[in-house]
């Protein structure tokens, strides 16, 4: 059964968006990775999370991620189902394959995939 697993937190200035949330929260934020991106690990009564910039020609947006065992077949559904894809699914090797898609009211959804790609 597909869960939510992960949320992210799109804010126009990451860093900023990083110091809120630490200081609102105390949520330990580490960006110390090639794409700066904010991860929270998920605590024992919740899920993780990530903070981050929105990639060009993005904006601040908040996005919960369902964990699927394919991306594509999800994405596929939900167009089926009045959908419509707005991030084709993607692959960062050694790290997640991931896609999005706007429900018919407009509210966006990533999915995962549960098996890690191979890097």
């Amino acid at each position: 059964m597909p869960k939510v697993t992960h949320f992210e937190i799109i804010g126009s200035d990451a860093k900023k968006s990083r110091d809120f949330y630490a200081g609102l929260f105390g949520w330990e934020i580490d960006a110390n990775n090639p794409m700066d991106y904010g991860v929270i690990a998920p605590t024992e009564n919740g899920i993780g999370g990530g903070i981050s910039a929105p990639m060009a020609g993005g904006s601040p947006t908040t996005t919960v991620y369902v964990e699927v065992d394919s991306v594509q077949a999800y994405l596929d559904k939900a167009v089926k189902m009045g959908g419509k894809v707005v991030m084709e699914r993607m692959v960062i090797p050694g790290m997640v394959a991931f896609g999005q898609f706007a429900d018919p009211d407009g509210n966006i959804i990533g999915l995962h995939e549960s098996e890690t790609p191979p890097a």
